[in-house]
């Protein structure tokens, strides 16, 4: 059903974690970790955004194209107080899904609670596996002789 991630933002993901993060990253969006899975007749992905409020995440589907964008914004701070450790990335986060044609991307079900982004997206009813009918052709007038 998932058809592919982009394989660069991947790549900007595991360079981020070597090198760490650059003072570019608000203007640079950043990979988010994801789970995904079938049960049952639904598609199921969750995404890790610890500490990002709901109204700072976007979710668009064009084609067949999931983009999920969140911001995690500084924490406003005391006007006396003194970072010690900083390590908590900022800015945007994005990922791009491609999804296959056998999902329904109409009935989409976004929800976010503990910090997961939890989509459901249905299997289309064309996709789901069915039963066919075989037509019993009565043959009438044949007869075979023996």
């Amino acid at each position: 059903m998932l058809m592919r991630t982009d394989p660069f933002r991947e790549l900007d993901r595991l360079t981020q974690q070597v090198f760490g993060n650059t003072a570019g990253t608000w203007s640079r969006p950043t990979a988010m970790p994801m789970d995904a899975y079938r049960a049952g007749d639904q598609f199921v992905v969750a995404f890790d955004l610890p500490g990002v409020d709901p109204d700072a995440i976007e979710l668009d589907v064009e084609r067949n194209v999931l983009t999920v964008k969140a911001e995690r914004r500084p924490v406003a701070m005391g006007e006396h107080v003194e970072m010690q450790v900083a390590e908590r990335p900022l800015g945007v986060f994005s990922r791009q899904l491609f999804l296959g044609d056998t999902l329904d991307m109409e009935r989409i079900d976004a929800a976010y609670d503990a910090g997961v982004l939890t989509l459901r997206i249905p299997v289309a009813e064309k996709a789901k596996p069915r039963k066919i009918a075989i037509a019993n052709v009565d043959s009438g007038n044949k007869q075979i002789n023996a």
